[in-house]
């Protein structure tokens, strides 16, 4: 279904379904694309269900969509929208299933030429590893006692139980633990399926890419970050597994009998959500910090690994080998922030569902060491052309609620991928392309075809373009583990 309604010009790279167009609307909802991206962008149900998010009570502001914004459920992926801290609902469909699934970045001191004759080794380490795929299981299993301990303390658990080094929390959002997590309010179920699965990458568009600093654009920000052109980099795409997928699930049947007790109209049932201050919207809210906190433990464990392969392959200590860690954004989650809402400073719950946080310098959640110049913003694009590190700018906070995109964001379907690529020519173009695959599915391959994807490049032209997220690097793979 295409949009149809109204979709006015703001300016170059933003566009407005004005307040009405919708019946329900309490505000606009706002786009961000080229021109050229709207064709594409109004072929799905993406605007129209930003126009819906537009309806949610307690909302604030516009109802935001980044560039790389398609349909999902509810809220559309790529979707931004904040509410009253005090009146506003929270919506588990402005989370998603995948709670803080998120990108992490690991820099090394190694060189491109270091990898020459090792890279298939590498690859090799990193694949056995770090368990990957559909219903994949950690090497560590996990006892009852220490699940709860994971949802409650996150990447604080696994560094101080090993996976790590102190300095990793310094870099990663939130210090890889929200403190609202309540672990009572997660079902056994929620913990059955995360128990076995801590410390996997999962499938779909999961991955895990060796790369290398191909371009510099910021040399401040990519000195701070400790990007070099010609460096090898790790970056990580996971959330929080079966468990994450579980609390989302068990609480939107929990809104779903919410809004039908209470009797609140919504223009799409899967936008179904609770006050804050109710016990179910509460509830949701610490649960939900529980899945965060799972999945920073996650991608906290795979990093350990990922430093345990380097050892391997290079002889050398992780430490020796430079792989610190540049930065840990979620793109699938909701926080308790201050913003400024029409010219006052308030109380927001903002959900991001396909967003990252692009805080700008001087922010006093930017981490200590990235301060002067603002946080890191990981933008992966597809498999055969890498990732993106932005910096934040002050646009974010006067735009879109301290967001910025959080991928090159799906063009086409998985079922219309499945109906029309071979993963033999997937596996052919990656390999003239000089990329090596590790991947255990030929179907997941062919659904995350590079060709699935809309033009990264396009997509963050719009966010630098529009003020929301400054250009400092392009990293471009080397070797690539899909699920």
């Amino acid at each position: 279904m295409s949009w149809k309604g109204d979709l006015e010009r703001v300016d170059d790279y933003r566009w407005r379904v004005p307040r009405g167009a919708v019946p329900c609307m309490r505000t606009d909802a706002v786009i961000f694309a080229s021109e050229s991206m709207l064709p594409s962008i109004s072929e799905d149900n993406s605007l129209l269900q930003a126009a819906n998010v537009a309806c949610l009570p307690g909302i604030v502001g516009s109802s935001v969509a980044m560039p790389d914004v398609h349909w999902g459920y509810g809220f559309p992926i790529g979707g931004v929208a904040a509410v009253d801290a005090v009146t506003g609902h929270i919506s588990p469909g402005g989370i998603g299933f995948d709670i803080n699934c998120g990108v992490r970045l690991i820099r090394t001191d190694l060189r491109e030429e270091d990898l020459k004759g090792r890279l298939d080794p590498l690859m090799d380490a990193l694949y056995a590893n770090i368990p990957s795929g559909l219903g994949s299981k950690g090497l560590k299993r996990l006892s009852r006692d220490q699940i709860d301990d994971v949802l409650e303390n996150g990447s604080r658990w696994a560094v101080e139980n090993g996976f790590g080094w102190d300095d990793d929390l310094d870099v990663t959002e939130n210090g890889g633990r929200m403190e609202s997590a309540d672990p009572s309010k997660v079902s056994d179920k929620a913990k059955e399926r995360g128990i076995p699965q801590l410390g996997s990458l999962g499938s779909g568009n999961h991955f895990l890419e060796v790369d290398v600093v191909d371009e510099v654009f910021g040399e401040e920000a990519a000195e701070a970050f400790g990007l070099e052109k010609g460096t090898v980099t790790v970056t990580v795409h996971c959330g929080s597994r079966g468990c994450g997928h579980q609390i989302a699930t068990d609480y939107i049947r929990e809104m779903e009998r919410y809004i039908k007790k209470h009797d609140i109209s919504l223009p799409d049932p899967q936008l179904a959500c609770a006050p804050l201050d109710s016990e179910e919207g509460a509830d949701y809210f610490a649960a939900m910090s529980c899945g965060a906190n799972y999945a920073w433990a996650n991608r906290q464990m795979i990093t350990h690994w990922i430093r345990e392969s380097f050892e391997k392959v290079f002889r050398s200590s992780a430490g020796d080998l430079g792989m610190s860690m540049v930065y840990d954004v979620a793109h699938n989650i909701a926080k308790k922030e201050r913003h400024n809402v029409d010219g006052r400073e308030m109380d927001v719950l903002v959900h991001r569902k396909g967003a990252t946080r692009a805080f700008p310098a001087g922010h006093p959640d930017v981490p200590e060491r990235y301060r002067a110049v603002g946080q890191p913003v990981i933008v992966p694009g597809d498999m055969s052309v890498g990732t993106y590190v932005l910096v934040g700018l002050q646009g974010s906070m006067d735009l879109s609620f301290g967001s910025s995109c959080h991928g090159a964001g799906r063009r086409m379907s998985r079922k219309a991928a499945l109906r029309s690529i071979r993963a033999s020519e997937v596996k052919a173009d990656l390999k003239k392309d000089g990329i090596m695959l590790r991947s255990g599915s030929d179907g997941g391959l062919v659904e995350e075809a590079p060709e699935t994807y809309k033009d990264v490049e396009e997509v963050v032209s719009v966010v630098s373009g529009s003020g929301l997220a400054g250009r400092v690097a392009r990293l471009r793979p080397l070797g690539v583990i899909k699920g």
